[in-house]
This record gives structure tokens, sequence and C-alpha cells, in this order.
């Protein structure tokens, strides 16, 4: 392992079995339905170009701590290496993480429907506007399955540090 990726595996900040890394990218999972709704209300309130702006800036940030999850994971050992010292069954443990990757990648694939046709059609002046009722339903969509994938993430992090 890299020294300078060190720092990842050191103790995490919950108070778990979790490393550092863990403990940051499922804060930051947690936190993201509260972020992403704060940004839904800024258009509730019609500041549309601040809500474009700060849900584009959610979407790169969020997946930039995927790509951080991602490499934690795999330097990390995987699934299996996280699993050691957990008292949940590995096949239960499984379950749920088969679950958990199912919602993230549908809510991967809505959110990047919405950012996108929502950029297209901002740009063109169709949102506000006579696209705003397919806007609102497809983002709809993507926050109940960004609360999910938040949910379900909780859920494997609870499962792997600390039952």
């Amino acid at each position: 392992m890299d020294k300078n990726m060190d720092y990842m595996f050191q103790a995490g900040f919950l108070g778990t079995r979790a490393p550092f890394f863990m403990d940051f990218v499922t804060l930051i999972v947690a936190l993201l339905p509260i972020i992403v709704f704060a940004s839904i209300s800024l258009a509730r309130k019609k500041h549309y170009k601040l809500h474009a702006l700060t849900q584009n800036i959610i979407f790169v940030a969020a997946v930039i701590v995927l790509a951080y999850f991602e490499l934690g994971v795999r330097v990390g050992g995987g699934f299996d290496a996280f699993m050691q010292g957990s008292s949940v069954s590995h096949t239960y443990a499984s379950i749920v993480l088969g679950i958990h990757i199912v919602i993230a990648l549908v809510m991967l694939f809505y959110w990047i429907t919405t950012i996108l046709n929502a950029n297209i059609k901002f740009s063109k002046g169709l949102i506000p506007g006579r696209s705003s009722r397919a806007h609102k339903l497809l983002a709809t969509k993507t926050f109940m399955a960004i609360l999910l994938t938040s949910l379900s993430g909780i859920w494997v992090y609870l499962l792997l540090f600390v039952y």
C-alpha cells in the first residue's frame, strides 16, 4: 500500500471498527439527501440558477466521493476484508450489499439522466417552463433513489462495522 494512502486506513472517527475513509464516505452518504433537499428548496423558492449550480456541484462532489470510496475498498481488500470482525453472516451481508448496489446503480442512472436533461433544458430555456413537470417527476425519482441509497449504504456500514 502506498504510504500516501495510510491515513485512509487509520481508525475512523465514528467509534466503530471502520477505517477513516469508510467513516468519511458514510458521513457524506448520510448527509447527501439533506444537501440535495436543500438544493431542491432553492428551486422551490424560484432560485433556479442557484439550484442548477448546486445540483451540478453536488453531483460532481458525489462522484468524487464515490471514486474515493471505490479506491479505498479496492486497496483495503474488498468486501471480504471488511467483513472480518462482523458478527453478521456473510450471506446476509452479501444480500444487503447486493440490494444496496442495485439501488445505487439505479440512483446513478436517474441522477445522470436528471442532470444531463436539466442542463440541456435549462440552457434552452425549457426549465423553468414547459418541461418543468417532466423534470420534477424525474427529479423526485432521483431524490427517492438518493434517499434509498443513503439508507441502504448506512445499513451496509452498520452490518460491516457495528454488528
